[in-house]
């Protein structure tokens, strides 16, 4: 299902696009499993072939990322010149020589390889008016020489992994913080916001241009800077929230284009892979009960009927009182944006100044609440247990405190609530 594949020197079909996938059907023709295919994964099976299970579909190198070619021909080098955009460095494991893509400080230097076919000009890509040129990224593998002959699916350049550098849990919690700080990554990956087709404009600056046109409405520009791998290609389709470069995604990002349920799943999936390459079992419903409070809070866009203002930040649950309130009353509800905050921000911007103090910055928060004259109504179970109270829950609750109980004539105690 949308796959674009070519054929190689070995005769298997190589993966050209993104979105591909494989579907194993049964005999009545109902689709029992469906597999998405990686750029660059070699098809071990035929279409409509009989498979068993357990037999291998498709592999993959799961250490790097590879760049092919669509077009057969000679390979030529562009701006690879040694000691300035280039140096030869040895592998510490294979110890063979390898030519490796470093940065310039020539900001027009822009490494390539283009494949010539055999009148000596840039080869079109196929379906396109697009040469068949590849930028490279900074620390990119050129596993090629120039004057090579290549054929359609060869691999011509390999970006490692970030993820094949070593992991340990040290290594690990730094990302599950910054997953729960809710930082933007250093260098995140641009993400499209709408579905659409990929094609190329004119660079700005040094920056690649990458367009989406939908099939209906305005298309979307992206500025991507030089020395980034771009993961698409000319006539790639992309859905929304899909990434148009390498790198981790900012969660911002995803909740404004994707939603909260989609942010929800990346964050549970992404704390749960730190933990479970060390073996570590934790329910997804411990880490859920962390991201609902991470996006409690919603900033008001349109303030309707309410007596809201535009870009105040108020607690979900006062947002949909509010509303509920002026629907009784036949008026405009408010319209909010969802807010993606840090466990440290949302843990401080709790109504309760008593937990918020028992949290971090407690002569901050005191002297905020004594400013604004604030009263705690220690609806909270940490703020009851810091004033030594019951906590409202189970038989804490305030309901339970109106109950006696009484002996029936079979010795039972049942509990009746006082008038």
């Amino acid at each position: 299902i949308n796959l674009s594949a070519v054929r190689n020197k070995e005769n298997n079909l190589v993966v050209m696009n993104r979105n591909g996938m494989i579907t194993i059907l049964d005999n009545d023709e109902r689709e029992r499993e469906r597999y998405s295919l990686i750029y660059g994964a070699k098809l071990k099976i035929e279409e409509k072939e009989a498979v068993k299970p357990g037999q291998l579909l498709a592999e993959w190198d799961p250490y790097t990322t590879p760049i092919l070619t669509e077009v057969s021909g000679t390979v030529k080098f562009g701006d690879i010149i040694e000691g300035v955009t280039m140096q030869e460095q040895v592998d510490e494991v294979t110890g063979l020589s390898r030519k490796v893509i470093i940065e310039s400080k020539d900001p027009d230097a822009r490494p390539r390889i283009s494949i010539k076919n055999e009148s000596g000009r840039t080869a079109k890509l196929p379906g396109s008016e697009s040469p068949a040129t590849y930028l490279l990224p900074v620390k990119a593998n050129i596993i090629v020489n120039e004057g090579n002959q290549v054929n359609a699916g060869d691999v011509i350049v390999k970006i490692p992994r970030e993820t094949t550098k070593t992991k340990d849990i040290t290594g690990g919690l730094p990302r599950v913080a910054e997953l729960f700080e809710a930082r933007k990554p250093k260098e995140y990956a641009v993400i499209s916001e709408i579905d659409g087709i990929v094609s190329f404009g004119k660079d700005i600056k040094g920056r690649r241009r990458v367009i989406i046109t939908p099939e209906i409405g305005e298309p979307k520009e992206y500025l991507i800077s030089k020395g980034k791998h771009i993961s698409v290609h000319e006539g790639d389709r992309v859905r929304a929230g899909e990434p148009l470069m390498d790198g981790p995604a900012n969660p911002h990002d995803i909740l404004y284009i994707l939603g909260e349920k989609e942010l929800a799943r990346y964050l549970v999936d992404e704390v749960q892979e730190v933990y479970r390459l060390q073996g570590v079992k934790i329910n997804d419903k411990h880490i859920e009960v962390i991201v609902r409070q991470m996006l409690r809070r919603v900033r008001i866009k349109e303030v309707g009927d309410t007596d809201f203002l535009i870009g105040e930040q108020v607690e979900r649950y006062v947002f949909e009182e509010e509303n509920e309130k002026v629907k009784t009353k036949g008026g405009k509800p408010a319209i909010a944006e969802p807010l993606l905050l840090g466990i440290t921000k949302a843990s401080l911007s709790t109504d309760s100044f008593i937990s918020a103090a028992s949290f971090q910055e407690t002569t901050k928060v005191l002297t905020q609440a004594s400013i604004e004259g604030k009263c705690d109504r220690l609806k909270g179970l940490k703020e009851n247990v810091i004033m030594g109270r019951l906590i409202p829950a189970g038989t804490g609750f305030p309901g339970y405190r109106n109950l006696k109980t009484e002996v029936v004539n079979g010795g039972e105690e049942i509990c009746v609530e006082e008038k």
